[in-house]
């Protein structure tokens, strides 16, 4: 089983990543909570690695700190939530508000992610209570600015949050609110920005 990967990061995107290991490229799926602190294409990045293996497919899911792999890990233990739904819930609420939401049962904010409803929100809520993970919280990596031209970023945001669960129109009208306030903002700081603005309005 693949463990961990150093390497080359050859491309970026908010769902995965290639990353380039001795001449051959891994594609790894991460959560936004990985996304956010990785740095641009040719620099260097380690990510620790789960390895799911099923009958037709091996997937690597890459997470940047322990707290986000062992959340993911006891996530898709759960009876009913896959890898795809594990990283649906770390990509829509940051690890430590997601143990804090656990630790208090607070259903109302778990629905609020995309692909979570009341009854998911609830199993997670009781089957991990007792069993969260007893490591130090790590502070997200900080946004970088893209450079990118407007329409192009626009049209990378509304990509981004409809791939997360979100509906286009909810979507756009986030991306037009926070690109007001912040129209000098880059795509990982806008798109943070989007995603608290359209949890708060869930």
């Amino acid at each position: 089983m693949i463990a961990q990967l150093r390497g080359t990061l050859v491309e970026k995107h908010p769902s995965r990543v290639v990353v380039d290991v001795a001449g051959v490229g891994y594609d790894v799926q991460v959560p936004l909570s990985t996304f956010y602190g990785l740095g641009e294409p040719g620099e260097t990045v380690a990510l620790r690695i789960h390895t799911h293996v099923r009958e037709d497919q091996i997937a690597l899911f890459g997470f940047s700190t322990s707290l986000e792999q062992d959340l993911f890990e006891r996530l898709i233990a759960i009876s009913g939530i896959g890898p795809k739904l594990g990283l649906s819930v770390l990509s829509g609420i940051e690890p430590a508000d997601l143990v804090r939401a656990i630790r208090v049962q607070d259903v109302a904010r778990l629905t609020k992610i995309p692909g979570v409803g009341k009854k998911t929100a609830e199993r997670i809520g009781l089957e991990l209570k007792d069993r969260l993970p007893h490591v130090t919280i790590e502070a997200p990596g900080p946004a970088s600015a893209s450079g990118r031209p407007e329409d192009q970023l626009r049209d990378d945001l509304l990509s981004a949050l409809v791939n997360l669960g979100y509906q286009a129109p909810a979507a756009q009208k986030a991306i037009d609110s926070v690109l007001k306030a912040t129209p000098a903002a880059g795509f990982e700081q806008a798109l943070r920005e989007a995603l608290r603005s359209m949890m708060k309005g869930a």
